[in-house]
């Protein structure tokens, strides 16, 4: 939609990703604090859990995006909407993978992401446990702790690395049987879930990487960060967009095929 990659709406696009960058920094230090040092967790009413932790992320990153662009709107998981009439709007999960986290486990983070006329234009996440964050603006590259990334140019099915989110949505109808199809097709499968399976293909360790029954900041900075290492997103239809809560990250060179899986598996299950 003619983008520029300085201007998104009256939005410097390199002020947006360094912006980006830092309020995932700020989430995962507050976040990191908490980590495996026993924070009760609570159940929000959707049964979902939720911790002192994630709060606290939330803050951290709405600090900085607030400082910075007081006019933008907000959709954050733990506080919901901000502004909500504004052209422009920041999609923030604080913490990513809270089950994972309140066991200890390193897979989890924040994400954070600039939307325009639904059109992700720059964004972040980050690994606090692992010590990396990644951020990527349109026309400017992904990165990780300045590292510029690039996906792998593996073309073959029958060579790739599959990584996989949460294994029982992927499996359920109708795009169930072309993801176990899939998983049959490739060479090798790994199922770490959360933010960590995603990177996998940011730095060329996987090909292709499938998510579904997410919420739109569960993945909002996938498509940015995918696209600026060469790579493709979307969702199981082949749509470019983060709301339908279905992910299609790869390398590019094998997105069409994946498609074919899953959109065979969805034909043959409706009829």
């Amino acid at each position: 939609m003619g983008l520029d990659n300085a201007v998104a709406g009256g939005a410097d696009i390199e002020r947006a990703m360094a912006v980006a960058r830092e309020a995932a920094a700020a989430a995962g230090a507050a976040a990191l604090r908490h980590w495996r040092a026993g924070v009760r967790v609570e159940r929000k009413p959707d049964r979902t859990p939720v911790t002192v932790a994630d709060r606290e992320a939330e803050a951290a990153a709405l600090a900085v995006i607030e400082a910075a662009f007081p006019d933008h709107g907000i959709l954050s998981e733990e506080s919901g909407a901000r502004r909500p009439d504004a052209a422009l709007r920041w999609i923030v999960d604080p913490l990513d993978g809270t089950r994972g986290f309140t066991r200890g486990g390193p897979f989890w983070g924040p994400t954070v992401a600039l939307e325009r006329e639904g059109v992700i234009v720059a964004g972040a996440l980050a690994l606090p446990a692992l010590g990396e964050l990644y951020w990527a603006g349109r026309g400017l590259g992904c990165w990780r702790n300045g590292e510029r990334l690039a996906v792998s140019v593996v073309d073959d099915l029958a060579a790739a690395v599959l990584s996989l989110g949460e294994l029982p949505r992927l499996l359920e109808p109708p795009h169930g049987p072309g993801v176990w199809r899939l998983i049959q097709a490739v060479e090798t499968v790994r199922a770490h879930g959360d933010l960590y399976a995603a990177t996998l293909v940011l730095t060329g360790r996987a090909d292709l990487w499938l998510e579904a029954g997410v919420q739109v900041w569960d993945i909002a900075p996938l498509p940015v960060l995918l696209e600026e290492a060469g790579g493709r997103f979307t969702d199981f239809a082949g749509r470019p967009t983060v709301a339908s809560g279905q992910a299609v990250g790869s390398n590019g060179l094998l997105h069409d095929a994946v498609l074919e899986y899953l959109q065979a598996a969805t034909v043959a299950t409706e009829e």
